[in-house]
């Protein structure tokens, strides 16, 4: 192999390891973006040229969120909300914000033991917070991206790429939306809410169903506390792992439910509803399957719900 041959060879893109992708239907996708990168690389080498190459950036200090390459942010602060789940501030340049619809997400990556690993994550500020946006995350024993969060630290640099996904809400498109969230499933829900609690004319009904382990597992308690308290709103708790009410306090007490969300209170819960509700669910893949289920037999169509 000439030398030439050899230094095009290690120019060429690398083909991303199954790791790489969060499996969220970004578009693009990192297999978009590497595609996009090789046919890129092949007209370099055909026409002898690297200078070609200087358009694939794979990475960008603008500190401009985009789809195609990961960017540079600064973490502000870390807050423990759990003894498993961080509450992470991003800083923003200026007042810029990132613009994000209602409900999407952005692609953290990491590396870890040498291993790149991409995760879709929600982030729980609006949409439209200037100079900062939070994330809710949540870390696990043996995840690897999970390795990777537990290090992090006030005024370490993460790179994030973006945005993607997202609900398409519209004020009053829907009498009332039911919100099934299980754990972190919370966080693309929270925009909404903020979005409905913040616009006068919205009058849209909401019924929001987080489900926890135990009462020290839920998070946020404040927040949702507060829009627990708008007319419009109505939270309910389904605690796994919790077999009595007696300890919590009392104002969680009527709203909160033992056990897990299965169909007969997914039933109960929908009954009590104004009217026939459009659904939301985000959750693990089992959880998200579960709930499809249940509002199946329920008689509510597929048409009528949305899975993050």
């Amino acid at each position: 192999m000439s030398g030439n041959e050899h230094d095009w060879l290690a120019l060429k893109p690398q083909e991303p390891s199954p790791s790489q992708c969060c499996g969220s239907g970004c578009k693009p996708c990192i297999y978009d973006v590497y595609e996009k990168e090789l046919a890129q690389w092949e007209r370099a080498k055909a026409k002898q040229d690297k200078s070609l190459l200087l358009e694939n950036k794979e990475q960008s200090n603008n500190s401009e969120l985009n789809p195609d390459t990961f960017t540079a942010f600064s973490i502000s602060s870390v807050e423990q909300l759990t003894e498993d789940t961080y509450q992470y501030k991003f800083e923003l340049p200026g007042n810029s914000s990132l613009r994000l619809s209602l409900g999407q997400h952005i692609v953290l990556r990491g590396v870890v033991n040498g291993l790149e690993v991409q995760r879709a994550y929600t982030p729980i500020s609006p949409g439209n917070a200037e100079g900062y946006f939070e994330v809710l995350m949540k870390c696990y024993e043996a995840g690897l991206m999970s390795q990777y969060i537990k290090t992090w630290k006030k005024g370490d640099t993460v790179f994030w790429r973006g945005p993607f996904g997202g609900f398409p809400y519209r004020p009053n498109k829907h009498g009332e939306l039911l919100m099934l969230a299980s754990g972190t499933g919370l966080a693309p829900m929270l925009p909404i809410l903020q979005s409905i609690t913040d616009d006068e004319e919205d009058e849209t009904f909401v019924t929001l169903v987080g489900c926890f382990c135990t009462f020290d597992k839920i998070y946020l308690k404040p927040l949702l506390q507060d829009l627990a308290r708008y007319w419009n709103i109505r939270i309910f708790y389904v605690l796994s792992q919790e077999t009595s009410l007696e300890k919590l306090p009392w104002s969680y007490r009527e709203n909160t439910y033992t056990g897990r969300l299965n169909e007969d209170l997914l039933k109960m819960i929908i009954n009590s509803c104004r009217r026939k509700p459009f659904v939301l669910i985000c959750g693990s893949s089992a959880f998200n399957e579960d709930m499809s289920r249940y509002l199946k037999a329920a008689g509510i169509e597929e048409n009528s719900c949305f899975v993050f």
